[in-house]
């Protein structure tokens, strides 16, 4: 199994930053897909972003050019650097992983995922 514990959510003003981290247990991280999802009340869960196995990273439009997914493998971490917040960004944050290393997939929905952090709370005040 693998263990996902999210960190660096908080109260932000809108124009900020924040980063986002996930620590993951597993001792093959490298080869893990990892992907950032979120889930603002009353909303369906979104992706977010993800960088996947290949190292090939992908984002929703409504993050583009604001956020940046990496990762550190000798840390078993990923991260989510998030600038330019906005209100609209004010959601509960999860990490997933997908340790199967599939080609052909395009990790955005949330059905690739098989294991998820509990998830840490980001608010953008306006």
């Amino acid at each position: 199994q693998v263990q996902l514990v999210e960190s660096g959510g908080g109260l932000v003003q809108a124009g900020g930053s924040l980063r986002l981290s996930c620590a993951a247990s597993g001792r093959t991280f490298s080869s893990y897909t990892m992907g950032w999802f979120r889930q603002a009340p009353g909303k369906e869960r979104e992706f977010v972003a993800v960088i996947k196995w290949t190292g090939g990273v992908t984002y929703s439009d409504s993050v583009k050019g604001r956020f940046t997914i990496s990762r550190d493998n000798a840390k078993n971490t990923v991260y989510l650097q998030m600038n330019s917040l906005k209100p609209e960004d004010t959601a509960l944050y999860y990490c997933a992983a997908n340790p199967r290393r599939r080609v052909g997939v395009d990790y955005t929905g949330d059905y690739e995922y098989d294991y998820w952090g509990q998830g840490t709370q980001v608010t953008v005040s306006s």
